[in-house]
């Protein structure tokens, strides 16, 4: 017999009533004993989540909460740092505590936003577009009920985090949560990633709950939600309807040039414009093949280099889309074009090299891990040259997933982009042979004779390429790191050269005190950052090789999280004149707040896809190492002292703020 709604009234009562008694008690209490009440109000916050109403009557004593000092000593304590896309992860914890006072930091965001609490460090607006974010990045706890496996784990707590998002959605509004979810595909779909499995997941499912008359998602976000939708279904006048690829294919068969050349324009538009591919556009192309090269061209979206390659090698271009290109790995398509564009096929080895890979027969463990991870249709090989074309279109595209890896990313990424004909004898060398051998200081190297690299475990979330390649890397770059152990300094001194390519420049600067982990020579180590990258201190010299660099990252708060591997990849002003260093990160989303204003941006400032930018100033203030060549010196005495001054300023307030010594500023 369920319970009346008297009588569940009552019971929410109650469990406020016991709630307020909790949070008055911390409050009473001094700072240094109020970890002994806590225990008595997160037990009570859980009680009062789990009845219908709990939601709101946390929401209305959100304040009270707070200056009680539930959050006192953690994160959610400073809630203008708080990053959305942790809010979910902290929901489905099976840490009931965690989940717990999340919720109620979501419900205290929720106060704010709806002027009910006039926090100190917060405005409304910010915990606004905080929630919708939240809410975005988590729409399957809107819109499905709970799955077995979070039945089991979470228990009763499964629907509590449901019944907390329905209440956060129903106050905050539908609307701003798809406007917040589109511009977030779209934030990430500029950086042109290789992997891009989670955001056509994202738009599927916004597809679904859009056509579902249950859901009111409302009528934002206009032709930017239409257009992602459009570049997966129904992108031309053929698959409007999203019929299925064999209805697709009997339409281009009965189509004439004309109609074939739409579909062709069409599909090109859609891929240049979101970076994304259709399952028809594979289909389509399978079909071109047989058709017409012209169309062919037509269909990738081909500039004149591109279509040039395109002519020029037109068997090899013919069998990589025989072989690769299929519903299932559509977006490679989009590597094919970019990779044609950039006119690599004019470098002798890169041909015979990717004829190579058509041919390659894979290891038994190859095969076994390609086949776990992507499924058994199309075939190892077919997912492996598919992730070829991919990473060497988008050689910015590589991301290191959530491994310990960056330093192998980086790799993979400065070879595809810098030296793709050595990246294919990596592939297959891993691929064919299950081993990688690379040398240090004239020392052979073996993958498989090396002892474990930075992953506890084998890496499994990476596109094809990195899948294969990316646990030999990382045996053997901790295997020079192992030779390096008994120098002084920084290891990557000697390991980046050997690792990376000659192209790394010899010389080494860096600024932090291995030993001891205080910072030194700063004056020295950014007047040399200048005028070896500076095209005002270095003689207008654009860089002509990417250089490895190390940065200190920081939190959105300017707190230091770990010393992390990127790519510089030149250094150019900006549309607003703004001197800037563009990079590639490995770590997936470039787009970071490492707080005290140093936001990296993606695009809008000069930035080519799959670029990371700060301005020249804000980057050198989280550098760490760089490379020099040491025969080309600049002109460092020239650097303006309050230049110096001010990158110094941002180090002080952030990742050096416990390594200088006191008075060194």
């Amino acid at each position: 017999m369920k319970p009346t709604t008297d009588g569940r009234e009552a019971a929410l009562a109650k469990r406020v009533a016991a709630l307020d008694d909790a949070v008055q008690a911390m409050a009473e209490t001094r700072d240094f004993g109020k970890h002994t009440k806590l225990r008595r109000v997160l037990e009570a916050l859980r009680r009062v989540l789990l009845q219908p109403g709990g939601p709101a009557a946390v929401q209305a004593r959100a304040q009270a909460i707070e200056e009680a000092g539930v959050f006192l000593g953690t994160d959610w304590a400073t809630p203008e740092i708080l990053v959305p896309a942790l809010v979910g992860p902290g929901l489905r914890s099976e840490n009931g505590d965690t989940v717990v006072i999340e919720a109620t930091s979501e419900l205290r965001m929720l106060a704010v936003a709806r002027g009910d609490f006039a926090h100190p460090t917060l405005s409304a607006e910010d915990a606004r577009q905080f929630l919708s974010q939240v809410l975005a990045m988590n729409l399957e706890l809107l819109f499905t009920p709970p799955t077995e496996a979070e039945r089991v784990r979470q228990g009763r707590t499964a629907q509590l985090i449901r019944d907390l998002f329905r209440h956060v959605a129903d106050e905050v509004g539908y609307d701003s949560v798809l406007d917040e979810l589109v511009d977030e595909i779209w934030r990430i779909l500029r950086q042109r990633p290789i992997q891009v499995e989670q955001v056509q997941s994202l738009i599927t499912r916004i597809a679904i709950y859009r056509g579902d008359p249950d859901v009111a998602l409302g009528g934002a976000s206009g032709q930017g939600l239409d257009r992602l939708i459009t570049s997966l279904f129904g992108t031309t006048e053929a698959c409007r309807e999203d019929p299925g690829v064999d209805v697709f294919r009997s339409r281009l068969e009965a189509m004439d040039t004309g109609a074939l050349q739409y579909e062709a324009t069409g599909f090109a538009r859609a891929m240049h414009d979101t970076g994304l591919v259709s399952p028809y556009h594979a289909e389509l192309l399978r079909f071109l093949r047989h058709e017409s090269d012209y169309l062919l061209g037509e269909a990738l979206g081909l500039s004149d280099t591109g279509r040039n390659c395109l002519l020029r090698y037109r068997d090899l271009v013919h069998w990589l889309i025989e072989v690769a290109v299929h519903p299932q790995t559509a977006q490679c398509s989009y590597g094919l074009a970019l990779l044609l564009d950039r006119g690599i096929l004019y470098e002798p080895p890169v041909v015979p090299a990717l004829w190579r890979q058509l041919a390659l027969e894979l290891a038994p463990a190859a095969r076994e891990r390609l086949t776990t991870v992507f499924g058994d249709q199309p075939g190892p090989e077919a997912r492996l040259v598919a992730g070829v074309l991919s990473m060497l279109g988008l050689p910015l595209g590589v991301g290191q997933g959530d491994n310990p890896t960056c330093q192998s990313a980086r790799a993979l990424s400065m070879w595809a982009y810098n030296d793709p004909d050595y990246l294919l004898q990596i592939v297959a060398w891993a691929a064919r042979d299950d081993e990688v051998i690379m040398h240090f200081e004239g020392q052979p190297i073996s993958s498989k004779e090396s002892a474990a690299g930075l992953a506890a475990t084998l890496p499994m979330d990476l596109d094809p390429v990195s899948l294969l390649v990316v646990p030999h890397l990382d045996r053997i770059y901790a295997e020079m790191g192992r030779r390096c152990a008994d120098r002084p300094g920084d290891p990557h001194r000697w390991v980046n050269p050997e690792f990376h390519g000659w192209w790394t420049a010899r010389g080494f600067r860096i600024n932090v005190d291995v030993a001891t982990g205080q910072l030194i020579d700063l004056d020295d180590f950014y007047r040399h950052f200048h005028a070896s990258y500076h095209p005002s201190y270095n003689g207008g010299q654009p860089l002509i090789h990417p250089q490895p660099a190390g940065v200190a990252v920081t939190d959105s708060a300017a707190r230091y999280i770990g010393w992390h591997a990127i790519t510089i990849l030149r250094a150019a002003p900006d549309p607003q004149d703004v001197m800037r260093v563009y990079f590639f990160n490995p770590n997936n989303d470039s787009g970071q707040d490492w707080g005290d204003g140093v936001v990296v941006s993606t695009a809008g400032n000069g930035e080519r896809f799959g670029e990371a930018s700060l301005p020249f100033d804000q980057f050198a203030s989280r550098l760490y190492i760089f490379h020099v060549d040491p025969l080309e010196r600049g002109q460092p005495e020239k650097v303006p002292a309050e230049d110096v001054t001010r990158i110094l300023g941002y180090v002080e307030r952030s990742w050096g703020a416990d390594r200088l010594p006191s008075g060194s500023l």
